[in-house]
């Protein structure tokens, strides 16, 4: 594609093996650039060329590959962020998820776009990076703490430096297939198990001491306009200052009016104690504000409570989606005990989504008779029982009882349990649902089934089906009711729109509650100016949408790769035996083919031969890179 994207200095990959602790470092071909951008595209090129069918997801063979977006730790507003990707232990398909606050940046001004690890150490060890040196070192001391503990002590044994850290948790050490990476003490990449990929080769942590490179700035003086403006259409959006006062807290009560809130294990989309878990009530606890880097957001904040059982205590806020699935998929009712929960599971280092509806899935069981106390050594399992909760997170990330179960993912679980539970097993491809009920949300509900991770929002986010005027819809995506969340014509082409735009943000290493929940334009406009003024690279938005749609093409084509039987863009079953709802298998059937159309692949959701030649990926050598 476009000769136009010439050389541009982006940075290193750093590869360690951790069979026999060798480093090398290598210059990363300015190729990729035109063909990947970095962070999300990188990774889905990089492991689809080396990983090869049949690996073990928590064996040595398996690859972690972690990646600055193009801009991240520039001068760009947000560009914080992270991507992660290995082969997923959790669901057997790639492994992808994201992290924002400072280590992107850090790990940028050393020099490093992106750390390959392989292999798995004979005994716990860290990975230290600075601008002068790459080490390999022991952790036998850390193994056995949690991922915040784990932070603290090695700060302050090196006592030194200006560090950010990755860690993970005890769920991590033990192998929990959904174990997450948490960064610094309020962010994590949190989806897909990645935590029990790092565990499993026994790295502990990566340790990152601040640099000196600072990427494209030779080009300060040329960008200013361009990033305050950036920055103004953030600061412009009417959902800006309340994202920065409540966070995505401060959208409960919002999913609630809307109907879309997980309930129950989605047995509800409402929820009669909303008032009782409103996220906004928490402002009344803040005692600080935070963010990531170059961030004008500022979304993260401490909290001390002032009164209740927490009182005195400091805790972090919960996000949108734990806030929901800690509260309202479980029947929890109690505003501090959601917050107490969410931390415990950041200190495990255990996705709070996965754990929560790997909870919601045992209640519901327990309340129909399928797991009896005989099942739980004698625990009862009630709707919204905080102490019952906190056990069953305790459990699963010890690996212990029926947590033991569950720790494994609900679609394991239910294979494990049997007596039909499958029926109530709230994941797609084997990953939990998110905090939104399909029901009411079609393009939500197609994006559950097709995202490639699994059934997650975020992995899409599908917001112009409810933001977006019937005139832009229909002008867009050549039907008014693409932008009625309860209509399905247009859809598998709006979700298309969001597949590729959430493709390119991570790939660029930009924050998606800025980019997608407040300027909210989904046209890539902005994105390519910014871009372009950051690198020079003379990038427009129709360049970015075509390597979004080789990055999707690429993950589809690993997903094939890895499971070749693959049959699963489809929600449970459990969302379809109420049949008030405007969700119907039809309903289904015809916005994934339109999806798959929109895509350029088959009725099977195969990539075209033709749609793979026009974005440059050869068949026998689908990666058609050079890594």
């Amino acid at each position: 594609m476009r000769d136009r994207l010439q050389s541009v200095i982006c940075g290193d990959i750093l590869k360690a093996d951790l069979n026999d602790h060798t480093i090398t470092r290598e210059t990363i071909p300015d190729s990729l650039v035109g063909r990947f951008l970095g962070g999300r595209g990188f990774n889905v090129g990089y492991l689809f060329e080396h990983l090869p069918r049949g690996t073990d997801p928590m064996g040595p063979d398996n690859i972690l590959v972690i990646s600055c977006g193009l801009l991240t730790g520039s001068r760009a507003p947000t560009a914080s962020r992270l991507h992660l990707n290995a082969l997923s232990p959790l669901t057997g398909l790639i492994g992808s998820s994201n992290v924002g606050g400072y280590a992107g940046a850090w790990l940028r001004s050393t020099g490093i776009l992106s750390l390959v690890i392989r292999g798995r150490s004979s005994t716990p060890v860290y990975l230290y990076i600075s601008e002068r040196n790459v080490e390999i070192r022991e952790a036998s001391p850390y193994w056995g703490l949690d991922a915040i503990d784990t932070q603290d002590r090695i700060a302050g044994d090196l006592a030194q430096g200006n560090l950010k850290i990755l860690s993970i948790g005890t769920a991590g050490e033990s192998g929990v297939r959904f174990a997450c990476i948490v960064a610094g003490k309020d962010h994590a990449a949190g989806r897909t198990g990645l935590g029990a990929v790092m565990g499993a080769k026994r790295l502990k942590a990566v340790v990152i001491d601040k640099g000196r490179c600072k990427p494209f700035d030779d080009r300060r003086q040329l960008i200013g306009s361009v990033v305050k403006q950036y920055v103004r259409q953030i600061k412009a959006s009417p959902d800006c200052e309340i994202f920065s006062r409540y966070g995505g807290a401060g959208y409960i009560k919002w999913a609630d009016d809307l109907g879309v809130m997980g309930t129950r294990n989605y047995r509800q989309n409402r929820f009669e104690m909303v008032d009782q878990v409103d996220g906004c009530k928490l402002i009344e606890d803040k005692v600080r504000s935070s963010g990531c880097y170059r961030c004008p957001v500022q979304c993260k904040a401490d909290l001390k409570f002032k009164e209740g059982p927490l009182k005195g205590q400091v805790a972090t806020r919960p996000e949108f989606e734990p806030m929901i699935n800690l509260g309202s998929k479980c029947g929890l009712g109690d505003l501090q005990a959601v917050v107490r929960l969410d931390n415990l599971c950041t200190r495990l280092g255990m996705d709070s989504t996965s754990a929560a509806t790997a909870i919601a899935f045992a209640m519901d069981l327990f309340d129909r008779g399928i797991l009896t106390g005989a099942d739980t050594d004698g625990m009862a399992l009630a709707w919204g029982d905080a102490a019952a909760m906190e056990a069953l997170i305790r459990q699963m990330a010890a690996r212990k009882g029926l947590g033991g179960i569950l720790a494994q993912g609900v679609k394991r679980a239910a294979v494990i349990i049997g007596k039909d539970s499958w029926k109530y097993a709230a994941h797609v491809k084997g990953l939990e649902l998110t905090a939104y009920h399909p029901a009411a949300m079609l393009g939500s509900a197609l994006g559950y089934a097709v995202s490639s991770r699994g059934g997650d929002y975020n992995n899409i986010y599908a917001s112009l089906e409810h933001r977006w005027p019937a005139e832009k819809g229909a002008d867009v995506f050549g039907s008014a009711d693409s932008v009625n969340r309860r209509k399905p014509a247009g859809k598998g082409r709006l979700v298309r729109r969001a597949v590729l735009v959430n493709i390119i943000v991570d790939s660029l290493g930009l924050c998606k509650v800025p980019t997608l929940s407040l300027l909210g334009a989904f046209d890539l406009e902005n994105e390519a100016v910014l871009a372009s003024a950051i690198t020079g690279l003379p990038l427009y938005a129709d360049d970015l949408f075509h390597i979004g749609d080789r990055i999707a093409a690429l993950e589809r084509l690993f997903n094939l790769k890895h499971a070749p039987d693959m049959d699963e863009d489809r929600l449970p079953e459990m969302f379809f035996l109420n049949g008030d709802t405007v969700l119907t298998q039809t309903v289904m059937t015809q916005m994934l083919l339109e999806f798959y159309a929109a895509m350029g692949w088959d009725e099977k959701g195969c990539p075209l031969k033709e749609t793979l030649a026009a974005l440059g990926i050869e068949p026998g050598d689908p990666a058609s890179s050079t890594f």
